[in-house]
């Protein structure tokens, strides 16, 4: 009998033991944060030049203008600024760099001058913003040049790390660098990049979304999932790589989409964001 008693209280320790085991767990899993996606509507799509590597993506003036690299591995491309013909894809050339020497990048129009990134060679070309006649070259010491954009004052610039640099225009010094950071992490390879409504809108290097980022603190909050539209692309065209390019129309409100060697160019509208 007393085995039997002895038995019983062991059980029953034991079962208060497990349980609490098992509260303390549950209360100690932390949840983990999430961005808020963005959700979209296609509205249309045009055709895009699948020899088109996109690294810069804007509308100007009611056209859209595109500028693109060089990579070796495509040697079909090459690294021209043009106005994008939205009836076939083409571009009408009006800058062309040397390939041999330079991969070009991100492009921003302010002050009416055009201003052109370059890949590996830290310069930033300047061109007048109605002939595209060159105007002189900065310097600039970041190690590598990837998107541009502005917010109506300052160039704001990526360089492929999770900060973007505030560039005064008319010398091409950083005035400030802003941290960029997601659920608390550092968001690298920011690419492609539009002002929206008071917001910084960026590609992310190698992923297929994009990301709307406050300028007040370098936070996300929110993202577009693209993944989609580039295996769409893909099927295309099977050499298209990540989504590049990001041109906002403040007439429509809408915004024009695409990627490197995709086939087409996507106009979508942004809805509300998920909850």
């Amino acid at each position: 009998m007393k085995n039997l008693v002895k038995n019983l209280l062991y059980f029953l320790l034991l079962t208060v033991i497990i349980a609490c085991s098992g509260n303390s767990s549950d209360k100690e899993q932390p949840v983990a944060a999430t961005t808020p996606e963005i959700n979209y509507t296609i509205k249309s799509s045009f055709p895009h030049s699948t020899n088109a590597f996109t690294e810069g993506f804007l509308f100007h003036n009611g056209s859209l203008y595109e500028s693109t690299g060089s990579p070796e591995e495509f040697p079909e491309t090459e690294s021209v600024i043009g106005i994008v013909n939205l009836a076939n894809g083409s571009i009408d050339q009006k800058i062309k760099l040397d390939k041999s020497v330079y991969f070009g990048e991100g492009i921003v129009f302010l002050n009416n001058k055009l201003f052109q990134l370059t890949y590996k060679n830290q310069t930033c070309f300047v061109y007048d913003a109605q002939t595209f006649k060159k105007l002189g070259q900065y310097t600039f010491t970041n190690t590598e040049g990837w998107g541009l954009t502005t917010d109506g004052s300052n160039i704001i610039m990526s360089d492929g790390t999770e900060v973007l640099n505030y560039v005064n225009p008319a010398n091409f010094q950083i005035i400030k660098k802003l941290s960029v950071s997601e659920n608390g992490y550092a968001l690298r390879n920011l690419n492609e990049l539009e002002y929206i409504e008071g917001f910084i809108y960026a590609n992310v290097w190698t992923k297929d979304e994009i990301v709307k980022i406050d300028p007040a603190n370098g936070k996300v909050i929110g993202k577009v999932d693209l993944t989609m539209l580039k295996d769409s692309a893909i099927r295309i065209n099977p050499k298209a790589q990540e989504t590049n390019g990001i041109a906002y129309n403040s007439k429509t409100k809408r915004v024009l989409i695409t990627g490197k060697l995709w086939p087409k160019i996507y106009e979508i509208e942004f809805s509300t964001i998920s909850k």
